[in-house]
């Protein structure tokens, strides 16, 4: 891939955080759907947003880019307000919904033309703007072709091309991975490496544990729409120092058996998957036999145990009593 991300504008010298997001508030009706939420990003920061489905993740930044009311809590990106009206602030910030929003009867780069005239450009800028994109997204051999031909990986290249077309200071990423093969994840997480070289600043969300790890310089882990840990994945790993996480593929009364293994001295946490039981343990190895004598009180077939490394799950267990994968 031999072309370069298009340059973001450069934000004054004196800036200091592109996103600004300060006790970020929003109710459904009676439910909480986010509350006291605050996040900063820095030139060139990729900050990981993680947390379950539902944990309110999209509330939050569909609030940080001024596509929904906020009930409390103020926005700035590039040092300008964000709000529903605001239009500064806006074109500074490239938005990639969770699901993808392109004309699959178009090709992909008459795709990327209509959206970047929505974005103002025209002329011999928009097809530079379209070259480059393309080349960047490695769609360049594809641009003629329809949208309707493309993997799902492709869709979701494009999609985020759609949101370089303007040169963001800020791009948003929901969900960019979901529902597409490892090929076409390791490819995305690879661009969004390349964004931080370029000093734009990435907001990245995410229930996938792995790729808050590879791709993210702090991490806010979100559960029930408040932000309940943040930090580097040192800083938050070393929450649970000592401690591993002991996974159980098993068959049988799997409440029964969390139950019984939270009795035994040493297990400080558990949660239950689908035909799993995940177990957060000082000196895991240790603990095994306890864990298979309790297994075997309740009845409970223990097909394969492994026991790993303190991680960004083993934080969110610890500090909510569940796995990340629920």
């Amino acid at each position: 891939m031999t072309a370069v991300l298009p340059e973001a504008e450069s934000p004054p010298a004196a800036l200091q955080f592109v996103l600004e997001a300060e006790h970020l508030a929003r109710r459904f009706g009676d439910r909480v759907a986010v509350a006291d939420l605050s996040v900063q990003i820095a030139p060139g920061g990729i900050y990981g947003l993680l947390g379950p489905n539902g944990a309110g993740k999209t509330t939050a930044i569909r609030m940080m880019c001024g596509l929904l009311r906020r009930d409390g809590g103020s926005v700035l990106v590039g040092g300008e307000p964000v709000s529903a009206r605001s239009t500064t602030a806006k074109h500074w910030i490239g938005f990639v919904p969770q699901d993808v929003a392109l004309y699959p009867d178009l090709s992909a780069a008459e795709n990327l033309r209509f959206f970047g005239r929505l974005y103002g450009l025209r002329g011999d800028l928009l097809d530079q703007r379209v070259m480059d994109v393309l080349e960047l997204i490695d769609l360049a051999d594809r641009g003629r072709d329809r949208v309707e031909s493309f993997s799902g990986g492709m869709k979701r290249r494009l999609n985020i091309g759609a949101a370089l077309l303007h040169r963001p200071r800020l791009l948003v990423l929901d969900e960019p991975t979901v529902g597409v093969d490892p090929q076409s994840r390791h490819s995305l997480l690879d661009s969004v490496g390349r964004f931080r070289a370029e000093g734009m600043a990435v907001l990245y969300t995410t229930h996938y544990m792995e790729e808050a790890e590879r791709v993210c310089d702090r991490v806010g882990i979100i559960d029930h729409g408040r932000l309940i840990a943040e930090g580097t994945r040192r800083e938050l790993v070393a929450q649970v120092a000592g401690q591993d996480r002991i996974d159980l593929v098993a068959s049988g009364d799997l409440a029964a058996l969390a139950a019984g293994c939270r009795s035994i001295d040493g297990i400080t946490g558990s949660s239950i998957g689908e035909g799993e039981v995940h177990l957060l343990a000082r000196d895991g190895h240790q603990l095994v036999p306890r864990v298979f004598e309790a297994a075997e009180r309740v009845k409970v077939a223990v097909k394969s145990v492994e026991i790993v490394e303190p991680d960004l799950e083993a934080v969110f267990l610890h500090l909510t009593g569940t796995a990340l994968r629920e």
